[in-house]
């Protein structure tokens, strides 16, 4: 044999060596019942019944495709196995519930598609842990209720879509923590109320689809928390009249309101919304349009397709506004007959006459003759419904809004899931109130003069889940006043006449969630106050008269997330208090009379994301006053306070917006460490000088002043005038470890007999107010 091995046999051998080189050669795992593509790293398990997530999949998989199983729960650490995933398919799996943390090894996932499942409650944790998450599909599921702070882990997420679910109402805060969110599609629930804080926080949305729903009135004030909305979808909701500067959104540039019941619109409903370039009124019941007022000066197109518009004289104002507004009105004539269907820009003003009254009024006539349906027969399987009311079969709702009734009206159908009673005269509400509708999932009874709730008048009504006793005359409440209502999750009592708050009432609401006091005249918060509530995640007492809360108020509040104090008379900031609450996220102290927070203030409160310290004529805050909020803070406001100088911002490395404006900051070497910190943040912070006054109305960024501080030499030589150049975000780069320590900021002697410049000067002064 020879000693030498023929070429072909050498590249074998040498291709199996390499082979067995290469890294992960022999590591790459496929589930049996799965297609793996080891080159895409994809792997898909579809349609094969699996039960739980197959966890043999490798560990590099980046996409990974599940859809058409059986899957029913997803635990905890349910994908800790694939890290690496970015996208993730979980469409039609039968998944009722996603456990706390079960995505929470997948911080590179930016795609989650969870659409077509059985899921009715987003839990707070659900999504813990998909810090980078771009997109997120909940389609096609029975959500009925979101938890407070279900959201608060996707920072990232740009588009989050929630259609064809079961919402009927959208509580303050419930999509808190989407800082980047461009489109939130809410289209086919049963959404019938919008809380005016249901949007607050989403300032970088611009789009929002509310279409197919149960709106009756246009949710104005929620709507104005929304400063980057261009794009808002409400067709197919049941209004009927669009008032005077109904639509105010700065930036509003669609505005899609067709096929609802619109009958009537003020000629100024969008004279507040500047940017509206379509408005689409197509397919409502709109016989007559006046031109719209002064205030659209950028509207290019009116829809009114589908309309019956009568093109007579009363249409003429409208169709000469069009065309010296240069607005295109698309649509057609519903009459009078000799222009029936003739396209609206085809008519000239001078053709719209009227007619003589008579004729006009047999016109009119014979039209509604002639449009009239025949009579029908009543159907036999008709849903009970008292007297007075409206009552809907197929989506389970009745309504006797505004009827002037006396008494809780009776004789609702049993499957009754939505009641609305509200704006009625009620004034007492006795035992056993609302019986035989124990399916009522949403009752509201807001403006209905109620004095007094007797214990047990929710009696029998186990599925309510949404209480609205908003806007009555309640001053207090008994122990037993809830009784029967294990499942209450949400509970309104704001706008009545509370002047202490009501502990004690909530021992029987084993579910309660939030409970909103605002605006009632509350003057203190007593000890064990949340007693029977340990559950409460969302306590809401804006605007009430608290001058005082005891060290042992929030006893109980272990779980509280959400807790607004804002508008009241607080003197200082209630750390004892605060300290008991140790989880909580959310803290807003706006507009209290506090001039100064002490050394860790905060402290306690360890996993805050978001401190509301704005308009309170706030004039110190001691440096360390941050202490302790240095691991997640992210939202911090500061703005229209008296502050000279701000405290050590250094250690808050998760911040992502902060506010100063509208502070007399004194820009001057003490001034310095700030000054720093905007240099190596990639923040935008709203912060203007005050003092000196020749540096008045400059951005701390843009002045010299700060390169002659000792210090401050690394600074830029020339300031920012111009637009901040884009640059790699500096949040991804280690911190230097000089930004972690305290930096004392030491002046320099100046000689007696020296000629000081400006700058010397400068810092002379601010040696001796530190001094004093």
């Amino acid at each position: 044999m020879s000693s030498q091995l023929h070429p072909n046999v050498l590249w074998v051998q040498l291709a199996g060596l390499l082979l067995l080189l290469a890294p992960g050669a022999n590591l790459a795992r496929c589930p049996e019942q799965c297609v793996c593509d080891q080159i895409q790293l994809t792997v898909a398990c579809v349609n094969k019944n699996l039960t739980e997530v197959p966890p043999a999949v490798d560990e590099i998989t980046v996409k990974l495709d599940l859809r058409g199983n059986n899957i029913q729960e997803l635990p905890t650490g349910a994908f800790k196995h694939t890290p690496y995933l970015t996208h993730l398919s979980l469409q039609r799996c039968n998944i009722r519930r996603v456990k706390e943390g079960a995505f929470r090894s997948l911080g590179r996932l930016v795609f989650l598609n969870l659409a077509n499942n059985n899921i009715d409650i987003l839990y707070q944790e659900s999504f813990d842990g998909l810090s980078s998450l771009k997109q997120l599909l909940i389609n096609n599921n029975r959500v009925e209720e979101i938890k407070p702070g279900a959201f608060s882990q996707l920072g990232f997420l740009n588009l989050l879509s929630l259609m064809h679910n079961q919402l009927v109402y959208i509580p303050n805060m419930a999509f808190q923590g989407l800082q980047n969110i461009k489109w939130l599609r809410l289209s086919h629930n049963s959404l019938n109320y919008l809380d005016i804080e249901a949007f607050a926080g989403l300032f970088t949305l611009t789009r929002l689809s509310l279409d197919h729903n149960e709106l009756q009135f246009f949710p104005t004030e929620t709507m104005t928390r929304l400063p980057q909305v261009t794009r808002l979808d409400l067709s197919y909701n049941p209004m009927t009249y669009l008032g005077e500067e109904t639509i105010s959104m700065a930036k509003l540039t669609h505005l899609f309101l067709d096929h609802m019941s619109l009958q009537d619109m003020a000629n100024s409903a969008v004279s507040t919304s500047p940017s509206l370039v379509h408005l689409d009124l197509g397919h409502n019941q709109l016989r007559v349009i006046q031109p719209l007022s002064a205030g659209t000066p950028n509207l290019a197109r009116l829809v009114l397709a589908g309309n019956p518009i009568y093109c007579n004289c009363y249409l003429r104002p409208l169709r000469e506004w069009g065309l010296r507004s240069k607005v295109k009105l698309l649509g057609s004539c519903g009459g009078p007959a000799h222009f029936s269907e003739e396209n609206l820009e085809a008519i000239h003003p001078q053709d719209l006459r009227c007619q003589s009254q008579d004729a006009m009024l047999k016109a009119e006539f014979e039209e509604a003759n002639r449009a009239r349906p025949p009579p029908t027969q009543e159907p036999e399987n008709k849903v009970k419904c008292p007297a007075n009311c409206v009552c809907e079969a197929d989506t389970h709702h009745s309504s006797c809004e505004n009827r002037a009734h006396t008494k809780v009206p009776r004789g609702f159908s049993p499957t009754t899931r939505l009641l609305d009673l509200r704006g009625n005269h009620f004034h007492y509400l006795p035992g056993n109130s609302f019986p035989g509708v124990a399916q009522v999932v949403s009752l509201h009874l807001q403006r209905c003069k109620i004095v007094e709730v007797e214990a047990g008048a929710f009696s029998g009504m186990k599925g309510l889940i949404y209480l609205y006793l908003s806007e009555n005359d309640i001053t207090s409440l008994s122990p037993d006043t809830f009784k029967g209502l294990p499942q209450l999750t949400y509970l309104h009592l704001e706008k009545n006449r509370f002047t202490a708050f009501p502990s004690g009432a909530f021992k029987l609401l084993p579910s309660l969630l939030a409970l909103h006091l605002e605006n009632n005249t509350i003057a203190k918060l007593e000890p064990d106050a949340l007693t029977g509530a340990e559950g409460l995640r969302g306590l809401y007492l804006t605007g009430n008269a608290i001058n005082q809360v005891s060290p042992r108020a929030l006893q109980q509040a272990s779980d509280l997330d959400t807790l607004h104090l804002g508008g009241n008379k607080l003197k200082v900031v209630p750390t004892q208090a605060l300290s008991k609450a140790g989880n909580l996220r959310d803290l807003r102290l706006s507009g209290n009379p506090i001039r100064w927070v002490g050394p860790d203030a905060f402290g306690p409160l360890g996993s805050l994301k978001e401190l509301y310290l704005d308009n309170m004529g706030l004039e110190k805050m001691s440096r360390g006053s941050l202490a302790g909020l240095t691991s997640g803070l992210r939202s911090l406001f500061l703005e229209g306070n008296q502050l000279e100088e701000v405290p050590n911002l250094h250690p808050l490395a998760s911040l992502e917006v902060i506010n100063l404006a509208d502070n007399p900051l004194m820009c001057d070497c003490p001034l310095l460490p700030l000054r720093m910190w905007i240099e190596k943040v990639n923040l935008k912070v709203r912060a203007t000088c005050a003092n000196p006054p020749e540096l008045k109305g400059r951005r701390v960024k843009d002045v010299h002043i700060f390169k002659a501080c000792p210090g401050g030499e690394s600074l830029p030589s020339t300031p920012t005038l111009g637009p901040k150049l884009s640059k790699t975000p500096k949040s991804n780069k280690p911190k230097p470890t000089h930004l972690n320590r305290r930096r004392q900021v030491r002046m320099p002697k100046v000689k007696p007999k020296a000629r000081k410049s400006p700058t010397a000067k400068l810092t002379t002064n601010a040696e001796t107010r530190r001094r004093a």
